[in-house]
């Protein structure tokens, strides 16, 4: 092994020992949460409604309902999914945070979901914090992701052929062998298959923490543009000096309305924001339920329901659509289910990468021993061996 290959792989080794831990955490927790809208929908049944041929409940009905049956609770967003799909209201109270699903035709409510309590949500959690606080955690998920980028690519300079001969073994694992080469092999060839996936899924991963990477995508796509982030992401204001006394409709209803006339196709309508008194309620369209791309873009004042910013995705740039598609690209779903697979094996493969890896250090490290030990012994019966020889001829 050249001195540069040594290098390399004294950096390998340490940054696996850094960051393996916490990469075995975050790959796993992926590999659960990439099913997750499938399996709730299998698990909970409130998810889902019959389709009726009439028009859902307004917002402000919704929001009435929910908040009548949950008297004590402050209201913190709504959206509607799907024509089959309840819709679901946020309120949060001492329990924490409810996500109720109620049937968006006849306002029946059909399921409370505590977020603090659903499994998805605190593997969620651990899969982006590691169940720290917030900030803290995403900065250790954070650095372990990026020392992870550096591995990938460290792995495959040590794995890489040198002869053309090679390469076919290189690309294969031996299943026959004995099972240190099969655990040999699973490190180098999986992590070699896994690498292009793996790199982005961690970039993806990390513009959901950091707001410089997401900035760095943003400009990345929007190389040769005049664009400004700024200009595009512009948060607008309530106006707070001219706040009817009395509203025939009310607001949330009317930026619903504005939005069915606006986006016609759209199956799943977000609406979120508007806390404080000068806020905004923020909204998003999307085509399809529980996908996050392709989304139009809405700010309304939340005290009359005008229209303050409407940015279709049609009108958006390279770089705001590919943030906006940035969780679907990380779970797979930018592909439909082929891509949910991929995504979920290359997670897979990302968390026994740290296994395997520690399995290999493990039989170097207690081979080198026994190798010194046999290297002695041959030394010392060679040495007798000339000894005796020496004797003999004199």
């Amino acid at each position: 092994m050249t001195a540069f290959k040594k290098a390399v792989l004294f950096i390998h080794r340490w940054l696996g020992f850094t960051s393996g831990l916490v990469v075995f955490i975050v790959s796993i927790t992926g590999c659960l949460f990439c099913f997750q809208d499938e399996l709730q929908d299998m698990m909970h049944d409130y998810r889902k409604v019959q389709v009726m041929y009439k028009p859902a409940l307004k917002p402000s009905e919704l929001q009435g309902i929910v908040l009548k049956q949950f008297p004590k609770s402050v209201y913190a967003g709504m959206a509607y999914i799907a024509p089959d799909r309840a819709a679901q209201v946020r309120v949060t109270d001492k329990a924490g945070y409810h996500n109720v699903y109620i049937n968006q035709y006849t306002g029946k409510i059909q399921g409370d979901d505590i977020m603090e309590k659903n499994f998805f949500v605190i593997v969620e959690f651990i899969h982006l914090y590691l169940l720290l606080p917030p900030e803290t955690g995403k900065v250790v998920v954070g650095v372990a992701v990026l020392i992870f980028v550096a591995l990938m690519v460290t792995g495959i300079v040590l794995w890489w052929p040198k002869r053309k001969s090679d390469r076919k073994r290189s690309f294969t694992v031996k299943w026959n062998g004995r099972w240190r080469r099969v655990n040999y092999d699973l490190h180098n060839v999986l992590g070699f298959y896994a690498t292009s996936v793996a790199i982005v899924l961690a970039i993806t991963g990390l513009s959901m923490s950091f707001q410089w990477m997401e900035r760095a995508i943003y400009n990345t796509a929007n190389i040769g543009r005049n664009i400004n982030h700024d200009d595009e992401e512009k948060a607008m204001q309530s106006d707070t000096l001219n706040i009817p006394s009395t509203i025939a409709v009310p607001a949330m209803d009317v930026a619903y309305q504005t939005i069915r006339t606006k986006s016609p196709d759209a199956s799943m309508i977000v609406f979120y924001g508007g806390e404080k008194k000068s806020d905004v309620l923020n909204a998003m369209s999307y085509p399809k339920p529980l996908y996050f791309s392709y989304s139009d873009s809405y700010q309304f004042d939340k005290h009359t329901g005008k229209l303050l910013s409407y940015l279709p995705n049609t009108q958006k740039s390279p770089g705001r659509k590919l943030n906006d598609m940035n969780y679907d690209i990380h779970v797979g779903q930018i592909a439909g289910l082929p891509g949910k697979i991929i995504a979920f094996l290359a997670s897979l493969i990302c968390a026994s990468l740290p296994v395997t890896g520690f399995i290999i250090w493990l039989g170097k490290r207690n081979k080198k021993p026994k190798a010194k030990k046999i290297r002695a012994i041959t030394h010392k019966k060679s040495h007798r061996h000339l000894v005796a020889s020496t004797a003999e001829k004199s």
